[in-house]
């Protein structure tokens, strides 16, 4: 029987997420963006789908901005937040952690403004005081994710954002391996902008969004339609929005029983493990996702114990995903 143990990477689609998603590909047609009763349809159930995800995450649905996923919505918010400080004459600087996503660190590379990498201590936490050594009066946003999709390890957001709430610096976190796993709350947290992705907690492949402030500085990237508040133009992906609003509707009604059952195998999973000498479990002692175990094997590379593994069909990851 193959074990599939990579749902950081992806996770399968619900059964009931696929039912919501037939009718609007094979009998539902209409464009969302069209006045009539066939487009109206369309336009309902994008609305439908935003206040699920809205309510997932503590937000309010005309803060959610629908995306293909969390690549795009990182991208999104660096681009047309720096693009938009350049509309409005204005410098800065972007300091980002140094676990972030490659979708953020990739495209921070590319930026016309200067970018600041945030060291993490021994456990992969962002600690106040290492923003504070990386902070300059010319920083504008700080981004830092809220759980490592490698370690799990949770950040302890609310000092960040306290910090920079006094500094008048925005705040972002890449929710995308937390959204469905443990609560969160946008508006009381006091961010500025988030990134989630639907894949992650058992919805479709290819949706996500960025959930923002109305304060937050920000302008589109591709132009051609003012879809999704004049952010992304575009015909929305309705099958994918409506799988990704039924997802986040399943992850709320499930959320703390799934936390609980998660983290008893998890808790299990390392009882066997710490039986074997040569195993060591990253970032034990910390905050992580109650789903996800990273160890090492001494003696053994990452790669070779992956292959290892793939023979017996279990299916591990040895990092992210999207740099492997």
């Amino acid at each position: 029987m193959a074990v599939y143990l990579d749902n950081n990477a992806t996770t399968a689609l619900d059964e009931a997420v696929l039912d919501v998603m037939l009718p609007y590909m094979r009998e539902v047609t209409g464009n969302p963006s069209s006045v009539h009763r066939f487009g109206r349809l369309q336009k309902d159930a994008i609305e439908q789908a935003r206040e699920s995800v809205a309510r997932l995450l503590g937000a309010r649905a005309e803060q959610v901005i629908f995306t293909s996923g969390g690549t795009e919505s990182n991208n999104l918010l660096l681009n047309g937040f720096s693009q938009r400080l350049m509309q409005l004459d204005q410098g800065g600087r972007i300091a980002l952690s140094a676990i972030e996503h490659m979708s953020l660190l990739e495209p921070a590379s590319h930026l016309s403004l200067p970018v600041d990498s945030i060291a993490v201590d021994g456990e992969g936490r962002v600690e106040l005081s290492a923003i504070q050594q990386v902070v300059q009066d010319q920083t504008k946003l700080i981004s830092v994710m809220a759980a490592n999709n490698e370690t799990g390890v949770i950040q302890d957001l609310a000092p960040i954002i306290k910090f920079a709430g006094e500094r008048g610096c925005f705040v972002h976190s890449d929710a995308s391996q937390a959204a469905g796993k443990i609560p969160l709350n946008f508006i009381e947290s006091g961010l500025d902008a988030m990134t989630v992705s639907a894949h992650k907690l058992y919805g479709p492949i290819g949706a996500g969004a960025l959930i923002i402030d109305k304060k937050l500085p920000i302008t589109k990237l591709q132009f051609g339609g003012s879809q999704e508040k004049n952010l992304r133009a575009g015909t929305e992906n309705v099958p994918a929005i409506v799988g990704f609003g039924k997802a986040a509707e399943l992850a709320c009604e499930t959320l703390q029983q799934t936390c609980l059952h998660t983290r008893s195998l998890r808790d299990a999973l390392e009882k066997g493990l710490k039986k074997l000498s040569v195993v060591s479990i990253f970032s034990e002692t910390v905050d992580r996702l109650p789903n996800t175990v990273q160890f090492g094997v001494s003696g053994f590379d990452g790669e070779t114990l992956l292959m290892q593994l793939d023979r017996k069909a279990i299916a591990v990851s040895s990092g992210s995903a999207c740099t492997s």
